[in-house]
């Protein structure tokens, strides 16, 4: 009977590690995803817009009639979010320069050329975001 009530310990505490393991990862999943939808309003709309707008349809049952207002209330928020994306591009590019240029200023002789490498890489992988978001 040890044996037995020794199994059942062992199976129990896998299943519950395994429990606490899908709520940790959710839970971070959930966190990062709404940090990086609040830092980007516009990133839903934008590079999920047949899901969305069938989420609502469906969420809400929308009639086609419905369906279409959607569509166009949804197209008239993407091209808002695009000329205030633009309007506010300088400005945001403005604080990025000053910021790099005070993080330049702590780092040693050494640390400096790593730094630029992953600017270009960070610079980058923006450039190939926005190029996919504008498709």
């Amino acid at each position: 009977m040890d044996a037995n009530q020794g199994n059942r310990k062992a199976v129990l505490l896998v299943f519950v590690l395994f429990a606490l393991g899908i709520a940790l990862g959710s839970v971070g999943t959930y966190l990062v995803t709404t940090q990086v939808q609040a830092a980007r309003p516009h990133a839903s709309l934008t590079h999920n817009y047949a899901g969305t707008v069938a989420m609502f349809t469906h969420g809400l049952s929308l009639s086609p009639d419905q369906e279409k207002q959607l569509e166009s209330i949804f197209n008239d928020m993407r091209g808002n979010y695009a000329a205030l994306h633009e309007k506010l591009d300088p400005e945001y590019e403005q604080v990025r320069q000053q910021g790099r240029d005070r993080i330049r200023q702590i780092l040693t002789t050494e640390q400096r050329p790593k730094f630029e490498d992953l600017l270009r890489q960070i610079d980058e992988d923006r450039r190939r975001r926005d190029a996919e978001g504008h498709d």
